[in-house]
């Protein structure tokens, strides 16, 4: 609308809009034109309108047939595990979705939003409520070092939200620390070492050199050695040097160097990755594993031994996974399947994958809801098929019991292999209910 002066001066409103009714030749042309604009601009504006309700509608619908899940890793600063473990993971996850997903959820499928730690505690947490607050995942998974581990566990228990570890080791995550909302799949510190002392302690050797990444997973699993070979020696006494590097950055050389200095007997060795590749090179070179038996947590695993090749130590009593002999069907299976998609052998780090979402599956599978109390009880000694056999999340501490090999590491054709492995079931080498309840808070 606009104003013009009429002839008497008094202002008179006059519409600028053209009516649809014609009055003459002219005005039927641009009555014609004008409605024929206006018909395509509503036209468009429905069409637009339409899509966008479409969409919203598809997406909606998507959203409402899947369950999401929040996966918190390491991926970056830790590849040679990870990388391998998220395979294993989505080989799982295709399982269980072409095979009709959940059924007692309407056929759900899980979809699962992968998020980078930074191998930071502060970042890990940041990652973890944007999952639950943003994204509206059901529960939250994974980590990979023990520092981010518990950390994530004091959020999910702060948060109130369903945590399910899947690799960090220390006995903390489900004893110390534990608590009504997180869950661990891999065998503590204390299980693996508890799987190596028995052997340790027939060496019967007086002055043991520890050498380890001083954080969390490796002052724990330091404590638990001592204590469990004190336990198993008594007679004579036992010593140690402890050698105590900054994980990624251990000056192998000093720390060798150090062990021969104070003449130890034998050697407890927790060091991986980067940090476990310097330090057998840097053995190796001062001679310091000749006629000094070592015993070692993960050293047996592939994503070690892959790289360690023709450097690898012969005769160390390591906890591992020796992929290529394992031949039970459960395993064969896993193994095959996992050729078949990535055209490479698995490492540990796919077997934990595998398991943790497969845990997660029948998790479900028994609580038919992503409620977070349901779940909880589900939960609680569900029993989940593994390509290790069947393990059990045991009520009492919310600890699985998948075990691990021991066995002895040796070359073959320039690689590194183990030999006269054996698996140990977790379930043989966790603590009695009685020690339990005074680990875990109540």
């Amino acid at each position: 609308m606009r104003y013009i002066p009429s002839a008497r001066n008094a202002p008179r409103r006059v519409s600028t809009r053209k009516s649809c009714k014609p009055t003459g030749v002219c005005d039927v042309i641009d009555a014609a034109r004008y409605c024929a604009v206006k018909l395509s601009q509503e036209k468009m504006k429905n069409t637009l309108l339409a899509s966008s309700f479409a969409t919203l509608a598809v997406s909606a619908s998507f959203a409402q047939s899947t369950i999401k899940i929040g996966e918190i890793n390491s991926y970056k600063a830790q590849p040679a595990f990870l990388e391998p473990y998220k395979k294993g993971w989505e080989l799982a996850q295709d399982e269980i979705n072409k095979a009709g997903g959940i059924p007692n959820m309407g056929g759900k499928k899980l979809e699962t939003i992968f998020r980078d730690d930074n191998a930071n505690p502060g970042d890990a947490v940041r990652v973890a409520e944007e999952l639950v607050a943003r994204e509206k995942v059901a529960l939250i998974s994974g980590t990979f070092l023990s520092n981010i581990g518990l950390a994530v566990g004091d959020f999910a228990k702060q948060r109130k939200v369903l945590f399910i570890a899947s690799e960090p080791l220390s006995d903390k995550v489900t004893w110390g620390n534990g608590n009504a909302y997180t869950y661990r799949l891999r065998a503590s510190t204390y299980m693996q070492t508890t799987m190596l002392v028995p052997e340790a302690a027939k060496l019967n050797k007086k002055r043991w050199g520890i050498v380890y990444p001083n954080y969390e997973y490796g002052q724990s699993a330091a404590a638990s050695f001592k204590k469990l070979l004190i336990a198993a020696q008594p007679a004579g006494g036992v010593e140690f040097i402890e050698q105590a590097a900054p994980l990624g950055k251990i000056d192998a050389g000093a720390v060798a160097q150090a062990l021969l200095d104070a003449k130890v007997d034998a050697i407890f060795n927790v060091t991986f990755g980067a940090d476990l590749q310097k330090f057998v090179r840097e053995g190796n070179t001062r001679n310091l594993f000749k006629d000094r038996p070592v015993v070692s947590l993960l050293s047996g695993e592939p994503e070690y031994l892959d790289t360690l090749k023709d450097e690898t130590p012969t005769g160390w009593l390591v906890t591992g996974y020796p992929w290529e002999q394992i031949n039970t069907p459960e395993h064969k299976a896993f193994r095959e399947a996992y050729l078949a998609k990535y055209k490479d052998h698995p490492r540990l780090g796919s077997v934990v994958g595998y398991a943790t979402m497969k845990s997660i599956a029948a998790m479900l599978k028994k609580s038919g809801s992503t409620d977070t109390a349901k779940m909880q009880t589900a939960m609680k000694n569900l029993v989940v098929d593994s390509p290790f056999g069947k393990i059990t999340w045991r009520a009492q501490d919310n600890q699985s019991t998948m075990g691990a090999y021991v066995g002895r590491l040796a070359q073959k054709d320039g690689k590194g292999v183990m030999t006269d492995w054996r698996y140990i079931d977790g379930k043989d080498v966790q603590p009695t209910d009685e020690e339990v309840k005074r680990l875990r808070p109540q």
